[in-house]
């Protein structure tokens, strides 16, 4: 009984030697309240931030219930500026496109029309002579 125990001691020891010890970080309070009016400026986003400083989004938000300009109690959404952001963009987005495809079912009426009136002038059907074969 008394090896075995020695054993998984051994091995413990062992798996924690090739493990990464974790990084124990602390931030100033000035850090932190820098970081909160940037949030709250909407200059840096929560998850912006996490990424950047490899912090969790739970200090995060415990950073912005400490120092931010916000009662305690009351919630504040800061994620869906970036949200609208989005939006925005695919919306304009959606414009270019519809526009895009506007511009090009012009351009096809267009053509039709060459066609036809080219038919019309060297009384032969172009649009069944050379079009596609379907």
């Amino acid at each position: 009984m008394l090896t075995i125990k020695l054993l998984k001691t051994n091995l413990s020891h062992k798996k924690m030697e090739g493990l990464k010890k974790k990084q124990i970080r602390t931030f100033s309070a000035t850090f932190k309240k820098e970081k909160v009016k940037e949030i709250e400026a909407k200059q840096i986003t929560v998850a912006q931030l996490c990424r950047l400083y490899k912090v969790s989004t739970t200090a995060v938000y415990k950073w912005i219930n400490r120092y931010g300009s916000t009662g305690k109690g009351e919630r504040v959404v800061i994620e869906k500026e970036s949200e609208a952001q989005k939006t925005e963009k695919l919306l304009k987005k959606v414009a270019e496109l519809e526009q895009l495809l506007g511009k090009k079912q012009v351009e096809i009426e267009y053509l039709k029309k060459v066609i036809e009136i080219g038919s019309e002038e060297v009384n032969v059907d172009i649009k069944k002579k050379f079009g596609s074969k379907r």
